[in-house]
Order: C-alpha cells, then structure tokens, then sequence
C-alpha cells in the first residue's frame, strides 16, 4: 500500500515555528546545514528501528517530517485549504487545545466528536498552517 511518509510544514519564520511544534507537541528539531536549504528535520517519536526492536507497537507509530521557509505569503485567514492535512494523535483534546493557543495558535474548527473515531478538533499555528488534533477511540 502506499502511505504517507513523511509531512512538511511552510513557515515564514522558521525559529517562531521550531519554538511551537517543539512547545506544544514535544517534537524533536534538527537543523540541517545550508548545503541541505537550511532544512528541518522534525522527529514525532520513535520511528522504525523501535519498532523493528519491539520498543514501539505498530499502533503507536507515525510520520516525521521537515520545515522550511516557505517560499510566498502565508495562507489568508478565510482560505479554502489547499493542501493536505495531518492530523496529530494526542490524549487529551482540550488540553491541546489550551496549549495551541497559550503558544500563540488559534482553534479552527472546536472539538467535535466523531462518531466511533474520537474526539477531533483543528487548529491553526501562528504563521496560519492548519492542522488537526484527535484523541481516537479505542477499539
């Protein structure tokens, strides 16, 4: 099957942006050299060397992905989406919620629940990129 693999995030401040994902999500940032385009690598968690170790269950995997200057404006307030979403697994939406916007986000779309999915809800980071928070359903 073909998955996504790997996700990138556009930022017109590429520090500001580090600073959030690393505050409200934990994430690890690498900073590549400029023979890389000063590109980001972002680690979400453990990745498949866990997993092939057993130290990590196949359910508690995701994506990682990078960040770079994104190359024109930001997206308006009001824009349709343009691009693909992710949406992150977290443990508790509210708390989320609280976090994206004590570090400078905005609640898109508030918390809903998703019949046998679980609780969803999108945000926005302070440079105007959506995405989403959802603590699943167990099943």
């Amino acid at each position: 099957m073909n998955r996504v693999v790997h996700f990138e995030i556009h930022a017109t401040d590429v520090a500001a942006m580090k600073k959030f994902y690393s505050d409200v999500f934990g994430w690890d940032m690498q900073q590549m050299g400029s023979e890389y385009g000063d590109y980001v690598v972002i680690s979400t968690g453990p990745g498949p060397d866990e997993m092939a170790k057993g130290a990590v269950k196949m359910e508690d995997m995701g994506i990682n992905g990078g960040m770079m200057a994104r190359k024109g404006a930001a997206p308006a307030s009001g824009q349709a989406v343009n691009a693909y979403v992710c949406i992150i697994g977290v443990d508790d939406v509210d708390a989320y919620m609280t976090k994206v916007k004590d570090h400078g986000g905005t609640i898109a779309l508030d918390k809903m629940v998703v019949p046998n999915v679980g609780d969803l809800a999108y945000c926005k980071d302070p440079d105007g990129n959506l995405f989403g928070i959802i603590k699943p359903v167990k099943m």
